[in-house]
């Protein structure tokens, strides 16, 4: 089994779709228990099944936006 950081901690979740492909989960942990992670990313909330995760880690912040260019 993946371990994950606690809820609240921002993530990137690789997982497998039904077809087989991997993809990625980024975004806040929302919650984790032993048969479903829930992550809040751009794609919005994303339910994912613990027995598809392929692996999990930590990531830090996104980068501040930069500077409008004049």
């Amino acid at each position: 089994m993946v371990r994950l950081p606690a809820p609240g901690n921002r993530v990137v979740v690789r997982y497998l779709l039904p077809t087989g492909q991997a993809t990625d989960a980024l975004g806040e942990l929302l919650s984790a228990d032993d048969e479903l992670v829930v992550v809040d990313g751009k794609r919005g909330v994303e339910r994912i099944r613990r027995s598809d995760i392929v692996a999990a880690k930590p990531v830090p912040p996104p980068p501040a936006p930069r500077p409008r260019r004049i």
